[in-house]
C-alpha cells in the first residue's frame, strides 16, 4: 500500500475523483493529451518566437504577449519527439505552470492541434501505466478513456523540472529588460 499524501492519491498521484473535470485536449505527434482547463489561459495562433540562445532544444524562446514576454516550450521536443512542421493548425496554449520558488508562471506551450475541451468523469480515468523505475511518469496524472481513444492527462507541474522552470523564467525575464 502506498504512502496516503495530502492530495489524497497514493504516492502523490491525485484519485480519480480529483482528476475529474474538465480538459483541454490537443494533440502532439498522433497521440491525444489533455490539460486541466483551470491552467489555460488562451489559445493564440503561431507567431514569431524570438530565440534564446544556450537554453534546451525544447525551449523555442519567448513571445510577447499583450505587453508581457512569456517563454513558450516545445512539448514535442521536450517528449522527445521530432520537431515538426509549422500548419495552420500549429498554436501555442498559454498556460499557468506552478513554479516552486516563482509561484505561479505563465508560459506558452507549442501543439500541433488544439482538438476540444472535454467533460472527463472519475470513472474514464486510470492511473498511469507503471513502467517501473526507469521510465519517468510523473508528470502523467492519469489515461482518459473516451469514446474515439486514450487521452494523456498530463500535470503541467511536472513536466519541466523546477530548475528548467526557474532558468526559462530567468531568461525571460532578461530578454523583458532588454
Amino acid at each position: 500500500m502506498g504512502v496516503q499524501t495530502e492530495t489524497g492519491g497514493q504516492n502523490g498521484r491525485q484519485s480519480p475523483v480529483e482528476l475529474a473535470g474538465k480538459y483541454l485536449s490537443f494533440r502532439l505527434g498522433g497521440e491525444d493529451y489533455g490539460l486541466k482547463i483551470l491552467r489555460v489561459q488562451e489559445i493564440i495562433g503561431m507567431q514569431e518566437i524570438t530565440g534564446i540562445p544556450r537554453t534546451p532544444d525544447f525551449v523555442k524562446g519567448v513571445i510577447n504577449l499583450r505587453g508581457k514576454v512569456i517563454p513558450v516550450i516545445d512539448l514535442r521536443l521536450k517528449f522527445g519527439m521530432e520537431e515538426a512542421e509549422v500548419s495552420r493548425k500549429t498554436c501555442i496554449i498559454v498556460v499557468q505552470v506552478g513554479g516552486a520558488d516563482e509561484g505561479d508562471v505563465i508560459m506558452g506551450v507549442v501543439v500541433d492541434e488544439v482538438s476540444e475541451v472535454l467533460e472527463i468523469s472519475s470513472e474514464q480515468i486510470e492511473p498511469p501505466p507503471g513502467f517501473g523505475a526507469r521510465i519517468e511518469t510523473d508528470f502523467i496524472l492519469g489515461m482518459a478513456k473516451t469514446e474515439d481513444a486514450v487521452k494523456i492527462l498530463l500535470d503541467l507541474d511536472r513536466v519541466l523540472t523546477s530548475s528548467e522552470l526557474a532558468a526559462i523564467t530567468g531568461e525571460a525575464r532578461m530578454e523583458e529588460m532588454v
